[in-house]
């Protein structure tokens, strides 16, 4: 990893980070109403390298992007990219330590725009980096409560908390089950011979310019409707059923989820949680109204796979990745027949995850 910042500023870093991108496996839109979740980290991760600066600025090199951003700390940087990081260097700042003018150097292999909390994976990464240069002691929480507040603060997507925590505490492993009200963590097994399976819709996406804003805008709407802090303290979809819509279809999908997310983590069981995840995709589609026609094909193309126990989007939705449950052992064929029948249809697919498999498909899209 020290090659690229070598190239970039021509001297080694002083330190790197690491931190992941994450799948969600069931609770989707539920974080940022204090519900519950259930991701799972990915293995493609997000390296942050850097160290002090001769000039007195912070210089920020994106190897992805191929671009470069150069900043104060007093205004944030226009490039979109840069404010993530410069969102984290404010969060150190605010927790009363002083940083120095950086040279930062960012390289990735998590895929962006497609449901992946690669800017997760990035804040996380860069407060980790920032942590060891600086001999800061902050733990896990800790930095995920930080990179969210960057996100929110300084990139404007209004994101609730799984993404970075599951960023910050999740591996490979097992299901990260998440209580986002109370920040308590279990990590859990998955279900035994089974797989993750991400396949990318070829959809790009934005969450700052999609109605993620606007579907928690809702959902706020809808709790001072119901008299409640959060749709988390709404137990009995009788209660719904009074609102008007379109409040009424937003909390019938919270209220469900969190009751999917429950039933799940009691009975890790593949046929029942691959149920709680093809239940997960209609809600999002009906009553979230999230999806998009893409991502309803390759998810129906998945469900129809007899080695495939449940599949649904994930991430905000409006096009990116979709996530199955399979069979282990026949998770490269299904891969395989999958994205060719969705390319038959016109669909440009990929597999994301997990590494390793090799099906045939499209060449992955810039």
């Amino acid at each position: 990893m020290s090659a690229g910042f070598r190239a970039a500023f021509g001297r080694e870093p002083q330190v790197s980070a690491s931190a992941p991108g994450r799948v969600n496996l069931l609770g989707e839109h539920t974080d940022y109403n204090d519900g519950f979740v259930l991701p799972i980290a990915l293995p493609q991760q997000t390296t942050v390298s850097l160290a002090r600066a001769a000039a007195g600025v912070f210089t920020l090199h994106s190897d992805n992007l191929g671009r470069a951003a150069r900043f104060t700390l007093d205004r944030a940087p226009d490039e979109p990219f840069a404010r993530y990081v410069f969102g984290c260097l404010h969060e150190i700042v605010r927790a009363g330590h002083a940083v120095p003018p950086l040279d930062i150097h960012v390289t990735s292999d998590v895929p962006i725009g497609v449901g992946l909390s690669s800017s997760a994976a990035l804040e996380v990464a860069t407060l980790r980096a920032l942590a060891r240069l600086l001999d800061l002691r902050l733990d896990g929480v800790e930095i995920a409560q930080m990179a969210q507040r960057a996100e929110i603060e300084h990139a404007g997507v209004r994101c609730g908390i799984m993404d970075q925590m599951a960023s910050s505490l999740a591996d490979t492993e097992h299901a990260l089950f998440l209580d986002t009200r109370t920040l308590q963590t279990r990590l859990i097994d998955l279900p035994a011979d089974t797989t993750v399976l991400v396949l990318d819709s070829g959809i790009e996406r934005s969450l700052a310019a999609s109605a993620f804003n606007e579907r928690r805008r809702e959902c706020e709407e809808a709790s001072a409707r119901l008299g409640v802090a959060s749709l988390r303290d709404v137990e009995s979809l009788a209660a719904v059923e009074a609102l008007p819509e379109p409040w009424r279809r937003r909390v019938r999908h919270v209220v469900s989820e969190n009751d999917r997310v429950r039933r799940a983590v009691q009975s890790m069981q593949a046929p029942l949680f691959g149920s709680l995840m093809n239940e997960s995709h209609a809600s999002l589609r009906d009553d979230y109204e999230v999806s998009v026609p893409a991502l309803d094909r390759l998810v129906a193309l998945l469900q129809a796979r007899p080695a495939v126990h449940g599949a649904r989007l994930t991430g905000a939705g409006f096009g990116g990745a979709c996530v199955a449950l399979c069979a282990a052992a026949a998770a490269g064929d299904v891969a395989a027949s999958v994205l060719a029948d969705y390319a038959r249809g016109g669909g440009a697919g990929r597999l994301l995850a997990p590494t390793g498999l090799n099906p045939p498909s499209p060449s992955p899209r810039s």
